[in-house]
């Protein structure tokens, strides 16, 4: 069974391809390459292409035996949101637009959605759930919560069968080692910290310490990759069961701080983290966690990775890593 996932080369795409291969399915990977890597698409066929190309959509349908599509592909990058906005919501609703359009004209199949907790904005109380109010505070945010009304009304209009998956913070990295987390620019915390704890940055910068948290600094809900995977396929399981569509949050229900972070990967790597206190960001708020009740109701799933595990993985790969650059 042939499984078109989109951004398929990215991090969290290609965690998902190696889960679907591990459970009997064929992904097949649409990617850019623009933020994505051809090294991460290992387990099933690679169309190199842009989402705006929909005569080339139209021929990936016809080519393969498509029975579901996963879409990670996206402009994620919520700083530079605010800065290109018209780059964001070109790539983040349009491409998806586009997507839909490819369903919908070769055959409906089930899509599950990449989304994010950005869709909230500023929370009015943690944990967040899925009732909780959508007003977006950055153009990232927005262009997802724009995806996620065209899901909405496709399916009323159409029958199109969704999810979508609004994640929380995405962390962590294969344990096998295969594939793992490189972004260019990275702007995620762990990998970042790992880089300052190795030597290959500086310093970490750490941006505010006067959050009114037990520490100072923001707390966050972070989810190992491998976690969403799991969470990907589950959601894809109950469609083809014939499941109402939904949106569902996905998280460990667990928030760490920025200093409790950084403690936890200088005990895993025996290294200090050189930290430089900055100024808070905009729009940063103190805390968010998520409320993960209606995704382990529903799609029966449970996330299994603690801080530490995510912690630990992240780090065997950025090893692992810098000993492929020296090679």
């Amino acid at each position: 069974m042939q499984i078109l996932v989109t951004g398929g080369a990215g991090f969290i795409g290609s965690h998902t391809a190696k889960k679907l291969a591990q459970a009997g399915y064929e992904p097949v990977v649409i990617d850019n390459l623009r933020f994505g890597h051809r090294w991460a698409v290992r387990w099933g066929p690679f169309e190199e292409m842009n989402l705006s190309d929909r005569k080339g959509l139209a021929t990936v349908f016809r080519k393969y035996q498509i029975r579901a599509v996963i879409h990670f592909a996206a402009f994620a990058y919520v700083g530079e949101s605010m800065r290109q906005p018209a780059e964001c919501f070109r790539s983040n609703v349009i491409n998806t637009m586009n997507v839909l359009d490819a369903i919908r004209e070769n055959g409906l199949v089930p899509i599950v959605f990449s989304s994010t907790c950005a869709t909230y904005g500023d929370p009015q109380k943690v944990p967040l759930s899925e009732n909780h109010r959508q007003m977006p505070v950055n153009p990232y945010g927005e262009s997802k919560l724009m995806a996620e009304r065209l899901l909405a009304w496709y399916g009323q209009a159409y029958g199109l069968p969704w999810t979508a998956l609004r994640y929380f913070n995405a962390s962590g990295a294969d344990p096998d080692g295969e594939i793992g987390e490189v972004h260019d620019p990275e702007t995620h915390l762990i990998p970042r910290a790992i880089a300052a704890a190795q030597g290959d940055l500086p310093e970490f910068e750490l941006f505010g310490s006067d959050y009114p948290t037990l520490d100072g600094t923001a707390v966050r809900d972070y989810i190992h990759v491998n976690d969403l995977a799991d969470a990907h396929l589950k959601a894809l399981s109950r469609l083809f069961h014939g499941s109402g569509s939904g949106a569902y949050n996905l998280g460990t229900e667990k928030g760490h701080s920025v200093r409790e972070v950084i403690s936890a990967i200088e005990k895993e790597g025996g290294k200090k983290v050189p930290v430089k206190n900055s100024s808070r960001r905009p729009g940063d708020p103190p805390i968010l966690i998520a409320d993960t009740s209606l995704a382990q109701r529903e799609l029966g799933w449970t996330p299994r990775y603690a801080i530490e595990d995510i912690v630990q993985t992240a780090w065997r790969w950025h090893i692992g890593s810098r000993w492929r650059k020296r090679r």
